[in-house]
């Protein structure tokens, strides 16, 4: 177990953060740009919190991809344990080892709590790595009050616990991310351990430039029309609202089909492309069509 401890920065500046995680095509604005920043400079998760589908768990995978990281990632969700986010022994394994002893005539038997009998899980993944890796711990809001307790050792100081081991700290400070999707308020002691960074949907402007970076081949009025539009059906008294790969999928389906314009009838038309509820659907609809 090692208790060696190595911070590398992979970011001098938060323009050179900007400009990295555009040669993967995700337009960061000046506030993600800081944290993610500051975030690598501090060696602290970034917690990002917003609604669902507005770039958080994107962000970890294009810095992943910009910094030429491993990514691990752990999907939270209700009912995890220290098995599923930590470690578990290999029972089966073990027991194995335990009835080849019984059956030899070979006097002792080796420990079955051994790293030869552990199965690491991605908590204990980052920290034994041995290269710069980015930790995705996705949709946080998911877990149970009493299982955030698992994360609070790993996000104070990069360890993890082993009874029968020991400690295992980080080699090599891994660059972490949590999001959530605001479902309930987090508790403050996982809170004082990061950063925070809200990121909500973004402004017509900025969401046209991802349609154009995101769909290639579409007109540059299309693309404003596309974004003004869906930030119309945000305003919208929804079920789910838009999210930006929903924007990108509706792009893709109007340039597919040859519009050069958005019109009432499109939006009617393929409004499924873009809401997910059929009382959405239906509320834009008769929306439209009292307009028309």
């Amino acid at each position: 177990m090692s208790n060696a401890n190595h911070h590398p920065r992979r970011f001098a500046a938060a323009a050179e953060v900007r400009e990295a995680l555009k040669s993967t095509d995700y337009l960061a604005d000046a506030a993600i740009a800081n944290a993610v920043f500051l975030s690598d400079a501090l060696g602290k998760p970034l917690l990002l919190e917003g609604p669902a589908g507005t770039g958080k768990t994107e962000l970890a995978v294009a810095v992943a991809a910009a910094t030429g990281s491993r990514l691990i990632r752990l999907q939270c969700y209700h009912g995890i344990d220290e098995a599923r986010a930590l470690y578990e022994w290999d029972y089966r394994k073990q027991l194995l080892a335990i009835q080849s002893a019984e059956a030899s005539t070979d006097a002792g038997l080796e420990s079955v709590f051994s790293e030869k009998y552990l199965l690491s899980r991605p908590l204990l993944d980052a920290v034994r790595a041995d290269e710069p890796v980015v930790l995705l711990i996705d949709e946080v809001d998911q877990l149970d009050v009493e299982a955030e307790a698992l994360l609070l050792e790993f996000l104070s100081s990069y360890q993890v616990t082993v009874p029968e081991l020991g400690t295992v700290r980080a080699r090599i400070t891994p660059l972490v991310f949590l999001t959530s999707n605001d479902n309930r308020e987090l508790s403050d002691a996982l809170k004082r351990r990061c950063l925070y960074l809200h990121i909500g949907y973004p402004t017509p402007e900025r969401e046209c430039d991802i349609i154009r970076a995101r769909v290639p081949g579409i007109d540059a009025e299309l693309a404003t029309r596309v974004a003004e539009t869906v930030a119309v059906l945000r305003t919208l008294d929804l079920k789910k609202r838009p999210s930006v790969s929903e924007t990108l999928d509706w792009a893709r389906t109007l340039l597919l089909i040859g519009a050069t314009e958005v019109t009432d009838s499109l939006v009617s038309e393929h409004a499924n492309v873009l809401l997910k509820h059929q009382t959405d659907i239906t509320m834009v609809r008769e929306r439209l069509a009292t307009v028309s």
